[in-house]
Order: structure tokens, then sequence, then C-alpha cells
């Protein structure tokens, strides 16, 4: 192990970044998870609301830069169109 200061500084920078950066990563797994779980039960309403809880916790964690922006894109696109599609078959 290096005995700068600076060096000894930025381990732990980014012990505490990888953690804080692992938390968020659990949010946005879990909130997938749940939006998913709502379209296999077919509950519209619920399943559009855990969206636009999902897609807030995805665009805070692309806007702080934990995922990239095309990934958080492409993962709120996937969900919506899952919604739109169960919003649809109850409609006809």
């Amino acid at each position: 192990m290096q005995k700068h200061l600076s060096v000894l500084k930025r381990a732990r920078q980014n012990k505490t970044r990888k953690s804080r950066n692992t938390q968020v990563k659990k949010l946005v797994k879990t909130a997938i998870k749940n939006v998913n779980e709502k379209t296999e039960l077919g509950n519209v309403e619920e399943a559009s609301k855990s969206l636009t809880t999902a897609m807030s916790i995805i665009d805070r964690a692309a806007s702080k830069g934990i995922i990239h922006k095309k990934n958080s894109s492409r993962k709120i696109s996937r969900l919506s169109s899952k919604v739109s599609s169960l919003k649809n078959k109850r409609n006809k």
C-alpha cells in the first residue's frame, strides 16, 4: 500500500463512492422489478404508479453518472412500452 496521503484519501473516496453507487443501482433494479411484477399481475393503475417512480429513480441515477444516459433511456422505454401494451390490452 502506498504511503502518500493523496493515495490514501483517494482510496477512501473510492470506497464511499462505490458503496453509494451500489445502493443506487439496487434502487434501480428493485424499481424495475416492481414495474415488471405489476405488469405480470395485470394491474394497470399500480403498474403506471410504479412506472413513474421507476422513471424518476432511473433518471436520477443517470444524472449522477451511475448508469449511462442511453442505458437509462433504454430501460425507461422498455418499461413504458410494457405498461402501455398492458393498457392497450385492457382497453380492447
